[in-house]
């Protein structure tokens, strides 16, 4: 691994742990603060609202700064909220420092992305992206499962306490080990905003945010539905966290492989269609437990396996704008892990069982893929001059 991606992969492991671990700590956030799991689950939508208010904003004001300190800058404000999150007194507290610690996130990947794509070998752009991700895909494999034991044998504020150590890591290695790569020459904040009035930008971020939507409708109720359906203990919930991560990180992985290979586009589509596939299924087998595992891992799989394709689609319909659309790209991101969790939470609300979530987020993906096809319909018809690449290719430095 080279070692310039070392510090990426460890921003995206700790941004990873606090953005996934609500999921596990949710039981135990609503007992400690005398809330319902539907209303814990708010405080996952509150940090995908940080992401999305961060994301453009902070690029459009730290832009004209050298990569590198943009991303220290980023991640001396994760740390420092997280130590916030780990302190809150009340529900309304921790709200809102979840919706502050999900500021830098976007933005965070949003630089993370180019500056990988920059340094990466020549076709290998989105597999170097997606050595960034794997920090999300490792945090499902040990971080959250981890902050999910400690915060149900011990308090879910230690959890934080973890990702603020991670932080500080990640600090010390950005430092060390990041190329000082230039700062955007002549930015032209009005041009790079430009990409926000094309009709591509607009699919890609319906894409995305109602897409991913689909792996939040599950990932979101993934506690209850293996304790209270699958009938699994709340210790086990760990482990089952475990698997989740170890589908994510093979299909982080092979996600990278197939954006290098195929059009990020096309890849997109049929990531999309499987999540469909695969959330209906496991609407039906839940109640199976040797079945209910196999189905964490393969739909971990198939849903992180979205990560660099979307990613790379957004940097390269972007040229001149890359930073900003890769930000853009998270905050979308951030969107479905909103719409996902609140309509995920919606049929429960209503009485219906803990598999209910799977049906709506069959349906977010169905949706999302719908605009991955108008997306590859459209490319087909322009001149070769203006189609987005057909395969991953370098972003070269400004």
């Amino acid at each position: 691994m080279n070692r310039n991606l070392i510090p990426l992969t460890l921003g995206g492991l700790g941004i990873g742990i606090t953005e996934f671990v609500m999921m596990g700590l949710l039981p135990d956030i609503a007992v400690d603060l005398k809330v319902s799991i539907p209303e814990a689950g708010h405080l996952i939508s509150a940090y995908a609202l940080g992401v999305v208010i961060g994301a453009p904003l902070l690029i459009m004001i730290a832009g004209k700064y050298p990569p590198k300190k943009i991303l220290i800058a980023l991640m001396v404000m994760f740390t420092a909220f997280n130590a916030f999150s780990a302190f809150a007194p009340t529900f309304d507290t921790l709200f809102i420092a979840r919706l502050l610690s999900g500021l830098p996130h976007g933005a965070f990947f949003g630089v993370g992305s180019v500056v990988a794509s920059r340094i990466a070998e020549k076709g290998k752009a989105a597999q170097a992206v997606s050595l960034m991700f794997m920090g999300l895909t490792i945090a499902n494999i040990l971080g959250v499962p981890l902050g999910t034991f400690i915060g149900h044998n011990f308090s879910w504020r230690i959890s934080f306490a973890v990702v603020v150590f991670v932080g500080l890591v990640t600090l010390l290695s950005l430092k060390l080990w990041l190329p000082a790569l230039p700062a955007t020459e002549n930015r032209d904040l009005k041009s790079e905003l430009s990409f926000f009035k094309k009709k591509d930008a607009w699919i890609i971020i319906f894409m995305i945010s109602i897409g991913t939507g689909g792996l939040f409708t599950w990932y979101s109720y993934i506690a209850p539905l293996m304790t209270i359906v699958a009938g699994f203990s709340a210790n086990a919930v760990t482990y089952i966290l475990m698997l989740a991560g170890v589908g994510m990180f093979i299909g982080n992985y092979l996600g990278g492989k197939l954006a290098d290979r195929f059009s990020p586009a096309k890849a997109s589509a049929v990531l999309l269609i499987a999540m469909v596939a695969t959330l209906i299924i496991v609407h039906f087998v839940s109640f199976n437990q040797p079945l209910a595992l196999i189905m964490t891992f393969i739909t971990g799989a198939v849903s992180f396996a979205l990560a660099s394709p979307i990613q790379m689609l957004m940097i390269q319909s972007a040229k001149g704008s890359e930073m900003l659309a890769a930000s853009a790209s998270q905050a979308s991101f951030n969107i479905g892990n909103a719409l996902g969790a609140f309509f995920g939470g919606l049929p429960l609300v209503y009485g219906f069982d803990y598999t209910s979530p799977a049906y709506v987020g069959a349906a977010m993906a169905l949706a999302g893929a719908f605009f991955a096809f108008w997306l590859i319909k459209r490319n087909a018809l322009k001149p070769p001059g203006e189609q987005v690449a057909a395969k991953s290719e370098y972003v070269p430095m400004h």
